[in-house]
This record gives structure tokens, C-alpha cells and sequence, in this order.
């Protein structure tokens, strides 16, 4: 049984598969699997898969005809031998150590799941910044959602962590199949995280997640509804847990109102009015129910969200304040950010971390 299986998804990605690929074999952790599923692409990808394959028998070669990234997913995971589970997406790729350290963090700490920090990376000028993500008070600690629902605000990033195979296989926890799909990361990173008894966190960054890949999904502004999708099957598995439903409603209810506005800001300006409407219908519905109170707008603004369910033709003035403050952010935090962490300042400047 290796140690790590990797799996990696991949589809019309010869531009930055062999970086992808070169990252994971180089690995530190030896003991690893490589299950790359190809799901019917129509570039040199599979033949590049082909080759690497050739050259280390680490390497598992899945090729199949286009179905989208969830079931791509599920048939990797399923076909995974390994006492854990990493996932690398096939336009990204991660430093050496990533998979020998969260396996011995894993170990260390007997935990379903070990999850770490990670770059944003831009190609053109390989430059990388630090998400500092994981909150500071969290690493280090064995946490589970029901004492700590910080875990169901982090960002999905399902490829900067490690999965136990028997806890996925214990609740037989997949990824939604819906064909042609974006955001299938959301509805599984809820899951995992609601169910998990026994969590790591580290501040340490390995994957480098690259934000200039105009094909990837996330890019997509004809998959306008796919979000909607993923929230939706976070209810279903909610009403099928009734347990959990009493504890995580109202954090999926948060999830679901900052996913929305994230998609909303993404979307093309033609399509974000009649957006909008759906958003607003399904969250005035919500808050008359009375589910929606101080819990909810601890997190969410309520002069914003009133103005969402009251006036839906005004939200777009709030989502256009909301994208000037998100740019600005970005904009300095890739020339300067500052962090405090276990007592130590961390400064990065223009991407490096200098102090």
C-alpha cells in the first residue's frame, strides 16, 4: 500500500502538465502512486501522460472520454491504493516536500485530514504570494467542526491537503457528477470537513495554485449556475444528516451567501441581473424563515444583504463597491502584506517573504 496516492485530473493541459508532473515525481516521498485521469482531451496531454508513464512506474494512466472534473475525480479516488489521498490539479504544481510532510503530519496526529497553506502564482512573471488562509490560532491543533466551524469557512483548496482513504470510504464521500460542471470543489471540502473528527492544520505553503490560466474552469462565465448546484447538494446532505443540519445550516447559509457573491463578481455583466434575481429569491426566502439571525450576520453585512432581498436591481452599486475594495486588496497585498504569526512578524514584499 503506498503511502500518498496522487490523484490527478487532467484535461487539455499540455501547456503546464510536464511542470505538473516533474513536481510530483520529484517528490521527497517516495512511496507514492501517481493515478492521472485523463477525461478526453483533445491536446497532447495523454500523450504526454503516456511518456511519463513510460519512464516511472509510479505512474497510473486512466484514460477516458469527457465527463467533467466530479465523476474524473471519483474515478481517480476509487482507483486509489493508498493509506492517503492528495489531489494536484494538472495546471498547478507543488514543492518537493509537500506530500512527505502532511503524510508525517497526518501520522503524527492519527488525522483524517492534513491541510496546508498555499501560493497564488502567476506565470508570466513567476511571481508567488502566500494565501495565509490557515488562521494562525489553528495550527498545530487537532480540531473538528463540531467544536470549531472555522473549518467550514476555509477556502475549499482540496489539492492543499491529504485525505485518509478509510475515512473517505467510511462515508462514502464524492465529488458531484454533474457533467461539465465548475465548483465541484465546494459541496466536497463541506463534507469532509463536517464529518472529520480529527483535523491538522499547518502554515506551511507547498502547492502553487496558477491564477493566469485563462481555460480553467473557474474562468468559465457559462457555468453561471454551477455554484448553485454544489450549495444545493450541501442541503441534500444536510437533510440527510439531521444532525449536522442543526450544527452547520446556518455556516453552509454563510458559504452559500459569500459563494454567491464571488460568482456574481466572475460572471459576464449579461447574465449577473437575472443572477442576481436567483440569489435574492433563494436568500429572502431563508430569512423568512427566521434561520438567518445573529449567527449569520456575525458574517455577512446586512445593510449589503437587506438591499440583496429588498431592492435586487440595487445590488449591483454594492457588488461594484464590493469589487473596487477586492482589487484594491489585491493590488496591495502582492506588493506588500503583513502577518503576525506565533509572536513573529512575516512581511512579503512583491511576493517574497523577507522578514
Amino acid at each position: 500500500m503506498p503511502k500518498v496516492s496522487v490523484v490527478v485530473p487532467v484535461y487539455n493541459v499540455e501547456k503546464y502538465l510536464k511542470e505538473c508532473l516533474d513536481s510530483i515525481i520529484h517528490q521527497t516521498l517516495e512511496d507514492i502512486e501517481i493515478i492521472c485521469v485523463n477525461d478526453g482531451s483533445t491536446d497532447s496531454s495523454l500523450d504526454i501522460l503516456n511518456e511519463y508513464a513510460k519512464n516511472d512506474k509510479r505512474i497510473i494512466v486512466i484514460n477516458k472520454s469527457n465527463s467533467g472534473y466530479g465523476h474524473t475525480m471519483n474515478m481517480g479516488i476509487n482507483a486509489a491504493r493508498g493509506e492517503y489521498i492528495g489531489i494536484i490539479e494538472s495546471d498547478d504544481f507543488a514543492d518537493i516536500h509537500m506530500f512527505e510532510d502532511l503524510y508525517k503530519l497526518a501520522k503524527e496526529n492519527d488525522a483524517d485530514i492534513a491541510k496546508s497553506n498555499w501560493y497564488l502564482y502567476w506565470s508570466k512573471n513567476k511571481f508567488a504570494r502566500k494565501s495565509n488562509n490557515i488562521p494562525a490560532a489553528k495550527i498545530g491543533k487537532l480540531l473538528n467542526a463540531k467544536t470549531d466551524k472555522v473549518l467550514l469557512r476555509l477556502n475549499p483548496s482540496v489539492w492543499s491537503a491529504i485525505y485518509k482513504k478509510e475515512f473517505l470510504n467510511k462515508f462514502n464521500i464524492k465529488f458531484l457528477e454533474t457533467p461539465g460542471a465548475s465548483y465541484q470543489d465546494l459541496a466536497f471540502s463541506f463534507k469532509i470537513f463536517a464529518l472529520a473528527e480529527r483535523v491538522i492544520l499547518t502554515d506551511k505553503a507547498y502547492l502553487y495554485y496558477r491564477q493566469d490560466n485563462m481555460n480553467s474552469s473557474v474562468k468559465s462565465k457559462t457555468k453561471v449556475y454551477c455554484v448553485c448546484h454544489e450549495y444545493d447538494e450541501i442541503d441534500r446532505f444536510l437533510d440527510e444528516n439531521p444532525q449536522l443540519k442543526f450544527e452547520f445550516k446556518v455556516q453552509e447559509e454563510i458559504n452559500r451567501y459569500n459563494g454567491y457573491v464571488s460568482s456574481v463578481l466572475r460572471i459576464d455583466d449579461s447574465v449577473k441581473p437575472e443572477f442576481i434575481k436567483v440569489f435574492s429569491e433563494h436568500f429572502k426566502e431563508e430569512y423568512n424563515t427566521g434561520l438567518l439571525g445573529n449567527e449569520f450576520f456575525k458574517r455577512v453585512n446586512k445593510k449589503d444583504f437587506m438591499t440583496l432581498i429588498n431592492s435586487p436591481d440595487k445590488y449591483i452599486k454594492v457588488l461594484k463597491n464590493i469589487e473596487r475594495r477586492k482589487k484594491f486588496n489585491n493590488i496591495r497585498k502582492n506588493i506588500i502584506t503583513l502577518h503576525f504569526r506565533n509572536g513573529r512578524l512575516e512581511m512579503t514584499l512583491f511576493g517574497k517573504q523577507v522578514i
